[in-house]
């Protein structure tokens, strides 16, 4: 392919991909207006509820002025001041990060992987920017800056992790064919893979090449080893909240009955649960690792004890009990297994230089460290303002979960970095 088709091809990926994200919006308002209103109305309205959630959901920040009329009819005092709605559905930005993995992994395997990127990026801004500019109205204001800046930012994030990926990829490949032309007679490969690698990355190999071998290793293992613990972490919290759903089924099913949405409205409103999904994940993540999460000014929701106040009509919000979690701090098992795995693995499956004490102890700090950063600023996304009065205060501390994200893996990954190099010897 020539320089112009990755452009293009590139420019209606993210077309694709801001498309995808919107109509999951804007389908089911359009139905729920038009079972509701019966097509009558205004359907700018819908577009800038659509466009607003969308903001939202790539960490936008929304400032609502409620009417006084209705801040009267529905009892809410501390909602008589313009308020701010933080609280991101990650489950946008997740969507948007996933398919931009999609768009740097495709570009990566072409010639011009810069230019490829570079549009992509271009055209999702330039839709982030019509989108912004058409959101809100006189109760609903969108933040201009990150309006432009944030949805682009996800997309970029994922683009650079295809980037990443299609780099390791490449690298396993390369080494593949070395090995094939070792035990060949001496010709050249006949693989047409293993093109020349950009000059960006050839830079970047070489300076990451001085780097002194064991400081090299240590600091890749740690980076290697403490992502995966993250990943693991995430993902056994993802499957507690499962079973937490299956488990709390009823109480479920009666809030959606209470709140008496009709069919397009609960369709509505389980999109809207659906991008508010890792939200809960993370959450329940930081229940795990111990700081727990709050749900409004004053509440706490952690092993230690559970203290709710009145909480927001959302039937998801049926599998917090009042009460707290039976398993109580047996959930800490979650992220010193998490360290302990991914530390093994990382010493069993490499030559990693960590014969001695010190280094190993410093490997291990290195995992703890990098998977308390990301933790962290996973339980930071997922906080935020949900609406006025005590609702100011929503999610996870995210300094505690990062402090003791790291503690926990570190400590864990010790024990697993002994064990995965008794495991190889």
């Amino acid at each position: 392919m020539n320089r112009t088709t990755v452009a293009l091809l590139a420019a209606l990926e993210a077309v694709i991909v801001a498309a995808i994200g919107l109509a999951i919006c804007l389908v089911p308002l359009t139905v729920l207006w038009a079972a509701q209103y019966h097509l009558a109305g205004d359907f700018a309205i819908v577009w800038r509820a659509t466009a607003d959630i969308w903001l939202i959901g790539h960490g936008v920040n929304l400032t609502v002025s409620l009417d006084p009329q209705l801040v009267g009819s529905l009892g809410l005092p501390a909602a008589a001041a313009p308020f701010q709605v933080t609280i991101a559905l990650l489950g946008f930005a997740a969507l948007t990060a996933g398919l931009g993995v999609r768009t740097g992994s495709r570009a990566a395997e072409t010639p011009y992987r810069a230019t490829g990127a570079v549009f992509a990026l271009g055209v999702f801004f330039l839709i982030s920017v019509l989108v912004t500019a058409t959101a809100g109205s006189a109760i609903v204001e969108p933040s201009l800056w990150q309006g432009f800046v944030l949805p682009t930012f996800v997309y970029a994030l994922g683009i650079g992790i295809g980037f990443v990926f299609a780099a390791l990829r490449g690298g396993r490949e390369q080494s593949a064919e070395r090995g094939v032309d070792r035990t060949s007679d001496g010709g050249p490969s006949s693989s047409g893979r293993g093109a020349a690698p950009a000059p960006v990355a050839m830079a970047v190999r070489s300076r990451v090449a001085a780097v002194p071998a064991p400081v090299r290793t240590a600091v890749l293992g740690a980076l290697r080893a403490g992502s995966a613990a993250t990943a693991i972490v995430i993902g056994l919290s993802a499957l507690i909240l499962t079973l937490l759903i299956f488990g709390n089924y009823g109480a479920i099913i009666g809030l959606y009955e209470q709140l008496q949405t009709g069919v397009a409205g609960g369709i509505a409103l389980t999109v809207a649960q659906l991008a508010f999904l890792p939200n809960l994940v993370i959450w329940l993540m930081s229940w795990l690792v111990g700081p727990g999460f709050a749900i409004g000014t004053g509440s706490t929701v952690s092993p230690i004890g559970t203290a709710l106040g009145p909480l927001p009509g959302v039937p998801l919000f049926g599998v917090i009990p009042s009460h707290g979690y039976a398993f109580g701090l047996a959930g800490v098992i979650v992220p010193l297994l998490a360290g302990f795995l991914a530390a093994a693995l990382l010493r069993g499956t490499r030559r990693t230089q960590t014969d001695g004490a010190l280094a190993l102890v410093l490997t291990a700090l290195g995992i703890g460290v990098v998977a308390g950063i990301e933790l962290g600023l996973l339980a930071w996304w997922s906080s935020g303002a949900l609406g006025p009065g005590r609702l100011h205060d929503v999610g996870p501390n995210p300094w505690l979960v990062g402090a003791l994200a790291a503690a926990e893996v570190a400590v864990a990954a010790v024990i697993g970095l002994v064990v995965g190099g008794r495991a190889r010897r």
